[in-house]
This record gives C-alpha cells, structure tokens and sequence, in this order.
C-alpha cells in the first residue's frame, strides 16, 4: 500500500491507508437499532467493534436525507462544500423539478478519489445506483451498485462480471439483499487483495418497513453483523456510520401523519401561491411515498414568502421553517439550492406537497417510518480500533459529525 503519505481534500488531510480500511455508511440506521441489537445480542461482531474500539453518537447532515450525507461522508465536508442538497430540487431557472441521478452537481474533490490519485485502490460499492456516479466522481478505481451489478463493465465501473465475484445475481431493488450484496462484494474483493480502501454504502429499504425489534430488522441486521465480522477477520479496520436516522411518522391510530403543505398553503391563499419540493424524492419511492420531514417551499404567486412562512409554522406537525438564507447558513447546505423557505416536520410527521403526489399503496400495511429533519439527525459512529489521545481529546471537545468517518479511520486510530 506504499508509504503513509498524507492527501488534502476540501480543508482536511487524511492519511493513505497502511492496512485495509472498510466505511460502511449503514443507511437508516438509526441509533435505536444498534441498542436493541445490542441488548437482544443479535450483534457479536458490532458488539466486539464497540468494546475494542470505538463507539459515539455522531450528528448527520441536513437534510437528512440519502444524496446529501454519502457525498458529506465522501468529501469529508457538509452539503455546502460539495453541493449536494437533496435527492430532488427545483431548478429556478427553468422551473423544472429535477431527480439527482449524476454528478453534474457535485461541487468539491473526494476523499476517495483523492486517495486512488496517490495510488491507494480504492473501492465504492452502493445499493442504489443514483448514487455511484456521484460517489465515484472523479474517481480512478473500483465503483458499482448491486442494483446494477450485471451490467457492470471495466470501462464504466473499473469492473467487470461483479455477479461472478459475488456468486449471485443482482437482488431486486426492493431486497434486503441489495445491501448484503454490496458488503459480499467488498469482502470478496478483500479477499482477493484488490481493494486498499472501500467505502460501502448501503439501502434503507429495511429500515423504512421495521423497527427495532421487528422479525424483518432483527435478521437484517444479524446478516450484516455477519458480514462485519468477515471483514474484521480479514484485518480491515472497520468504520461504521449512518446516513440518517429513521422515525415511526404515524399518528396514535396508527395512520401515517402527514402535512400536505402545498395543499395547505394554496388553499389559504389561492391556487398557484406556492410549490413544494420534496428532496427525498428518489427513484426509490415505494416504501416512503416521497414523504420525508423536510421540504423546500416557493412562493409563486403574489402571497409574500414571509406570510406564507407565517402561515407553514402555524399549522400542526410542522415543527421548524426558516427563510432560506437562515436554513442554508445554519444547516450548512448551499444557497443556491434553497427555496424561499423550508419546512421541517416535527418528530412524528412528514411533509408532502399535495395528497395525489404521493402514493402510500407501496406501504403494504407497514406503519410509514421516514427522515431528513432534526430528529433523524443522530446516527451511530464506530471503529473497530481504538482512538489516538489526539482523536480521544477532539471527541470531548468537538461536535462529532457522520462525515467525520474517513478523518477518524484513517487519521484517528492508535
């Protein structure tokens, strides 16, 4: 793996790895898993990652939502260093809602590629397969999806016959085996001594549909657990980190409790007043219905943003809005992507735009559980090793953010 020589990417410096390093951003999970997990002891191998090494409660990026925080953990940075605000946006200048699929918005170096330039091999394996272009921005090495993991080829991916490796077909995209997938490829390719450094991103599919504790969860997680301790056998340091948290946003009764903003506001003040975005939005929209607890809000008719953001903070389950100057500069997100305002629900609720731009059918009686506010902002941080007395120090001193996870494995450990 050649010297330790040290790369700077968007203000940081990150050591090139001397012995196998694995980021596995565990998508969805929530801190509640973890202390379930822990207590019905269905996690050994994250148990002995937590004792020996290291373990906190780290603060995601807002929103939290999928796009936002991989790119966060990849540049090692918030959203308004590498541009990324959202899985959807409005485009101001045509109008036009647009779905994040590319890298055309990416806005800063990653540590990934970085680290592949100064010789490292370097990995990116995601579930989804809207994040691979972003997650490989740049990047000179190894990056595929499982969703995609058949089409792969040495001129796109750096990879070819990935199935072959893996020794299954790509699952479907709805499978907790999208997930799986990605960490028996990484391992697999560990195995074969082809990768010094692999960032594996996983799907939150299990997470929206069970909760700590349900069948569907507990066996997700042992597999994973599994799988960690495959890559703890194979003398990787092992750092683990979620994207986001996960709520149950249902009322008492059960059903999903939603605010339908859009529809709200047009009717208080007349048709066309505002447009509401929803940057959760995403091809993978089944098990959420594109409800999550932070939209962007436009003003576009003659009703002042400022009364409408009068009007949004007045209504039930709308827990936070702030003009987008205020949400840009104390969330860390860029400008340029905000709306006049935003709106976040509160812990319970999600906010949609209007009811028939959502569909719930793809719920399958599961209560809905989503993100992207403040409440799904803690996630779980571990690394298999212990820190240095440097890093031990910054922790009591220092906000411990989810991007973090490179500076901590690669630079942290004793």
């Amino acid at each position: 793996m050649g010297t330790n020589a040290e790369i700077r990417v968007n203000g940081r410096s990150y050591r090139r790895p001397t012995v196998p390093t694995v980021v596995i951003c565990f998508d969805g999970c929530d801190p509640r898993y973890i202390a379930h997990g822990l207590e019905a002891n269905l996690l050994p191998n994250i148990s002995r990652v937590i004792s020996q090494g290291f373990y906190a409660i780290a603060d995601a990026a807002m929103p939290t939502f999928t796009n936002p925080n991989n790119m966060s953990i990849v540049a090692g940075a918030p959203p308004k260093v590498h541009g990324i605000a959202g899985n959807y946006y409005l485009d101001r200048a045509t109008g036009k809602e647009v779905m994040i699929t590319d890298a055309s918005l990416v806005a800063s170096g990653t540590i990934l590629a970085a680290l592949a330039d100064a010789g490292a091999r370097v990995a990116a394996i995601t579930a989804k397969d809207k994040l691979r272009k972003m997650l490989g921005s740049g990047l000179k090495g190894i990056c595929f999806s499982s969703e995609r993991a058949g089409e792969a080829t040495l001129a796109e991916n750096g990879i070819e016959n990935v199935e072959a490796l893996v020794g299954r077909k790509a699952p479907d995209m709805y499978s907790p085996d999208l997930s799986l997938f990605v960490l028996d490829a990484g391992i697999k390719l560990l195995e074969a001594g082809r990768a010094d450094l692999l960032y594996l991103s996983l799907s939150d599919m299990v997470q929206h549909a069970a909760a700590p504790g349900d069948a569907l969860a507990d066996q997700f997680n042992r597999d994973v657990d599994q799988r960690v301790g495959r890559l703890l056998e194979l003398g990787a340091v092992v750092g683990i980190v979620a994207d986001h948290g996960m709520t149950d946003k249902s009322g008492p009764d059960g059903r999903p409790q939603v605010v339908y903003l859009e529809t709200l506001l047009n009717q208080q003040f007349g048709a066309g007043s505002a447009r509401v975005i929803c940057p959760i939005t995403d091809p993978f929209v089944k098990h959420h219905g594109a409800l999550g607890s932070f939209v962007r809000v436009y003003a576009t008719g003659d009703t002042p943003a400022d009364v409408l953001m009068d009007a949004a903070a007045r209504i039930p389950g709308v827990g936070l809005v702030l003009d987008g100057v205020s949400a840009a500069g104390r969330f860390e997100m860029p400008l340029e992507r905000e709306g006049d305002f935003v709106a976040i629900g509160d812990t319970h609720t999600v906010i949609g735009s209007r009811p028939d731009e959502h569909d719930l059918t793809g719920l399958n009686g599961h209560k809905l559980r989503s993100h992207g506010g403040l409440s799904e902002q803690p996630v779980p941080f571990m690394l298999s090793r212990p820190l240095s007395a440097e890093y031990q120090a910054r922790v009591g001193t220092q906000r411990l953010r989810n991007f973090d996870i490179f500076d901590f494995a690669l630079n942290g450990t004793a």
